[in-house]
């Protein structure tokens, strides 16, 4: 139908040109006048006759029934016929031959006015969104309260005023408002926290606390992006593998949506708010701060004591700092209002169902699987032999000089193999065997021997690290690899409890451990390891790299104050320039990790020269292998 229809249209346009009219599509307007049925006849038909002889009866054209557009057709066509004049009838004649499904030497007006709906029908449609799309729309939101309101006012204010000056207890500080939005919007929409979103709230705070007692940039990035997905996930509830990792793109939409949904709650407010219930409001606020200022001034001339503790407590803003604080503030408040907004109607993602594979027959299946098994026996027997003493002929055999360079040749191979073993594991299962109970039993046998032969890799990789570690001391790569690998292992087991007790809890387990394994990584302090392990080093053979002490952040100075001068005044070098050039830093934008080390130096400077710490290679160049 769709093809003659298409032909219909191409002929009506080529008619219409030849007769002197430009094709045009269908609009509605006036019906034509009496008679023009009789020149529509005409040249539809090709009827030169008809034309050159007027005085033969016209023949009545049959009633359409099709939409509004119908006058407006035979209008043009009429029209078209009629300035054509005598040289349209004959125009009209050669132009008349059979088109597209309708009667030979004929025009089919139903099939061109059908096709004229179906065009305006396909443009008026709008593009259908995906199934999975419709599923995880949230449900209407409940009006935003009041209280909601002035906590994400305070969350953006708290922003602007504490994090101007850089990340630390004031990070926790200004997230406490936020929380509590969040809280309000949760009991307007009939919300109850269920135990797995405590723990996640839970986790959230403490992975915020990193920030506030360490001064390492790199594992307190590491828990602000942990904490953002822990609180996703309290907010969202989600509980299945789609909803653990597409739970933080929700705040997007959240924060769009949640900006409207304010300014809509302020929009109701704005026209039954009467003068006598916000005017006593401001006027008390305006006579509070008049009060803390006036006696807060007295009291701090009064007393020196006082004026530093309040200096210190009062956050420092200037003019040139507005357009930053500004920012803060902007940013601060929405992401508030996406927390409230999420907590009050959030996406579904636990409603995107992912449809497992076709499942094997236990050979298609289970043959390729069976083989890597043997692999991995055969590699970790070879790993056991050499555990056991078999070092100095390996050390022969591939010409390595030391178990260091040995080690560090397979580290980096074995965390491969570690993480596409789980990649392998995931496949594995989509297209498992589903037979029944039978094939159940069989797909834990083999991949839960995959996974103990996998642990096995682990620990020969933890074990190549320990030895290169004692040969070339710790770095920040290597304890941050040998923590990934430490979580990988952790994951392997519990994919081996969930083939014994159920998967119905493993991607929440799994989320869980990797927050829980950055929050002690955080704790632990990676730069603090690295220093204490490097001193321990330096004392048992006297070997130390103070060039690299210079990269370090502050978390480092305790452990390096322990050693002797030079090499104390040489490896603190780098922490006392980094805080010589941040100045003064107040108490919300300083960790512990910071205040710790400024302590240290002001309690024992630096005495080693600029020179006889060159001279120690305190600043050459260092590539960490």
């Amino acid at each position: 139908m769709s093809e003659n229809a298409d032909e219909v249209d191409s002929a009506a346009a080529e008619g219409a040109v030849a007769g002197g009219a430009a094709p045009e599509p269908a609009k509605p307007g006036p019906a034509a006048p009496a008679g023009s049925g009789a020149g529509v006849a005409a040249a539809a038909t090709g009827g030169g006759a008809g034309a050159a002889n007027p005085a033969a009866p016209a023949t009545p054209a049959a009633p359409v029934t099709t939409p509004a557009a119908a006058p407006a057709v035979g209008g043009a066509h009429a029209g078209a016929a009629a300035s054509a004049g005598p040289a349209g009838a004959g125009s009209g004649a050669g132009a008349g031959g059979p088109v597209g499904g309708g009667p030979a030497g004929g025009f089919d007006v139903a099939a061109w006015q059908a096709r004229q709906v179906l065009i305006q029908q396909q443009r008026s449609q709008a593009p259908t969104p995906a199934a999975w799309v419709v599923r995880i729309r949230p449900a209407k939101a409940a009006p935003i309260r009041n209280a909601t309101l002035v906590a994400a006012l305070a969350a953006g204010l708290a922003a602007a005023l504490l994090l101007g000056d850089g990340m630390g207890p004031g990070l926790l500080v200004a997230v406490l408002p936020a929380i509590a939005a969040a809280y309000f919007a949760a009991r307007a929409a009939g919300r109850k926290a269920r135990p797995w979103t405590a723990v996640w709230a839970v986790g959230c705070v403490a992975l915020l606390a990193v920030p506030a007692l360490r001064d390492s940039a790199w594992p307190a990035t590491l828990a602000i992006l942990s904490a953002v997905s822990l609180a996703s996930l309290a907010l969202h509830g989600v509980r299945t593998w789609p909803g653990v990792l597409f739970s933080p793109f929700g705040f997007v939409d959240s924060a769009v949506n949640g900006v409207g949904w304010a300014w809509t709650g302020l929009r109701s407010r704005s026209g039954g708010l009467s003068r006598d219930r916000w005017l006593p409001v401001v006027k008390a606020a305006g006579v509070a701060v008049g009060l803390l200022v006036v006696f807060g001034t007295l009291f701090a001339s009064a007393d020196a004591a006082f004026a530093d503790l309040l200096g210190d407590l009062t956050p420092e803003v200037s003019v040139g700092d507005g357009p930053v604080r500004i920012l803060l503030f902007v940013l601060g408040a929405v992401l508030a209002l996406a927390a409230a907004r999420t907590t009050a109607a959030p996406l579904r993602w636990d409603r995107i169902r992912i449809t497992p594979g076709t499942p094997r027959s236990r050979v298609e299946w289970a043959l390729p699987l069976i083989v890597l098994n043997l692999l991995f026996a055969g590699f970790n027997a070879v790993q056991l032999a050499v555990l056991f003493g078999g070092y100095d002929k390996v050390l022969k055999s591939t010409g390595h000089r030391s178990y260091a360079e040995y080690a560090q040749q397979g580290f980096w191979q074995l965390l491969w193999a570690t993480l596409l073993t789980l990649v392998v594991i995931a496949l594995a299962l989509r297209w498992a065997p589903r037979g029944g109970a039978g094939d159940r039993r069989f797909v834990r046998a083999v991949l839960g021997t995959l996974c103990a032969l996998t642990l096995v890799v682990v620990a020969s990789a933890l074990r190549r690290m320990d030895f290169y570690v004692d040969a070339y001391g710790l770095t920040r790569l290597r304890v941050s690899v040998a923590a990934m690998e430490l979580w990988l292992g952790l994951v392997l087991v519990l994919i081996m409890a969930a083939g014994v007790f159920g998967a119905r809890w493993l991607p929440r387990a799994v989320a869980g451990s990797a927050a829980a394994a950055v929050l002690a990584f955080g704790l632990l302090s990676p730069d603090g390891m690295v220093a204490e392990r490097n001193v321990t080093r330096f004392q048992q053979d006297a070997k130390i790299d103070l060039a690299y002490f210079q990269s370090l952040s502050a978390d480092a100075a305790p452990a390096l104050d322990r050693l002797p001068e030079p090499q104390r005044s040489c490896a603190l070098r780098g922490i006392n320039d980094d805080l010589a050039e941040a100045g003064d830093v107040p108490w919300y934008a300083m960790s512990l990790g910071e205040y710790r080390a400024r302590k240290i130096l002001r309690e024992r400077p630096l005495k080693a020269s600029y020179e006889e710490c060159s001279r120690l290679g305190t600043f050459g160049s260092r590539v960490e292998p």
